[in-house]
């Protein structure tokens, strides 16, 4: 089933105009668990990997921090667990959990497993995105397909939000596929996408409020000021929220401040979000016209720090330089 973000509630350029020159395109991925194969292009799915390629670990042992720990096999028990109960009909005393399912995830929550994490670990696949799906993809010449893979634990130099790794294919040449990828035997809870097929819409998104000229940015908070009877820029009419590519990153944790390449200082361009929920529950403009409006917005199960996003950022002088990451 297609998603379709709803109208905005008013054209924000009528009032604006000058915000047109302050604009860019975004690919909504709207991710939905389902069964995504290698061939597709997915959240949390599995990757078109080469068979003679290794499969790239975390090595970053100092860095890795011991926050909310736990294994694949109990992240994954522990969604079974709470699928059955949420489909099932209340149980006798309006218990949610028999006492043998409480039992499991208690024993699972006093796993320790932190000596794990010196370690090097194996990545996770967060996004599989080919060029044929997603309007935004802007990848090296030659090039038609990316894979975000990230380390699944709190990193101390990354803000305490996963590291991510980009990597930019030619499909065709991928030739036999590794058919095992060795997964990690520590993991935070909070960084194990479900597996999603995604349904990609491009929108428009107009540059964060704070990072626009002064007079139009002065403008802008006056407008928001009336936000009760008027839908907010922020909030409404600005930027999406929710798993993304191209687009603008949302400031609203922290003030703006420089994404530069580490390798050679060119400001980098936002390449990819990864959300915790594919909406805000709060402001639900934003929720798809398909959508049940009692569904909930978080769809793939991950969580950046409390409820936020991260967005990753690429040099735009070369691929070959690493990721930067904001927390926001």
């Amino acid at each position: 089933m297609a998603r379709t973000t709803p109208p905005r509630p008013l054209d924000i350029t009528e009032f604006f105009p000058e915000l047109r020159e302050h604009s860019t395109t975004a690919s909504r991925l709207h991710p939905r668990p389902g069964a995504p194969t290698v061939a597709d292009s997915s959240v949390g799915g599995p990757l078109l990997w080469p068979a003679d390629e290794v499969w790239p670990a975390c090595d970053d042992a100092g860095a890795h921090e011991p926050n909310d720990l736990t294994t694949l096999a109990a992240v994954r028990r522990r969604r079974e667990i709470l699928a059955t109960a949420n489909a099932r009909e209340p149980l006798a005393g309006g218990d949610f959990l028999t006492p043998e399912e409480e039992a499991e995830l208690d024993a699972a929550d006093a796993l320790d497993v932190d000596d794990l994490i010196e370690d090097p670990i194996p990545l996770v696949p967060v996004a599989q995105l080919h060029r044929r799906d997603i309007p935004d993809y802007a990848g090296p010449d030659g090039t038609d397909l990316l894979q975000v893979l990230w380390c699944p634990v709190d990193h101390s130099d990354r803000h305490y939000s996963p590291r991510v790794f980009l990597y930019w294919r030619d499909s065709s040449t991928v030739g036999p596929l590794l058919e095992a990828p060795p997964e990690p035997t520590v993991i935070s809870d909070m960084y194990l996408p479900v597996p999603c097929v995604v349904h990609p819409e491009q929108i428009r998104e107009y540059q964060y409020a704070d990072l626009l000229p002064g007079d139009l940015r002065g403008r802008l908070d006056e407008w928001d000021k009336d936000a009760e009877r008027r839908p907010g820029y922020q909030a409404d009419l600005s930027l999406a929220p929710g798993w993304k590519v191209g687009g603008y990153a949302n400031w609203s944790l922290t003030d703006p401040y420089p994404m530069d390449c580490a390798v050679c200082g060119t400001a980098m361009t936002l390449t990819f979000t990864a959300a915790s929920a594919d909406w805000n529950g709060t402001h639900c403009s934003w929720r798809p016209l398909e959508e049940d409006p009692d569904a909930s917005p978080d769809t793939v199960e991950v969580q950046i720090g409390r409820g936020y996003s991260l967005y990753i950022f690429r040099c735009p002088e070369s691929f070959d330089h690493p990721p930067a990451t904001a927390m926001q």
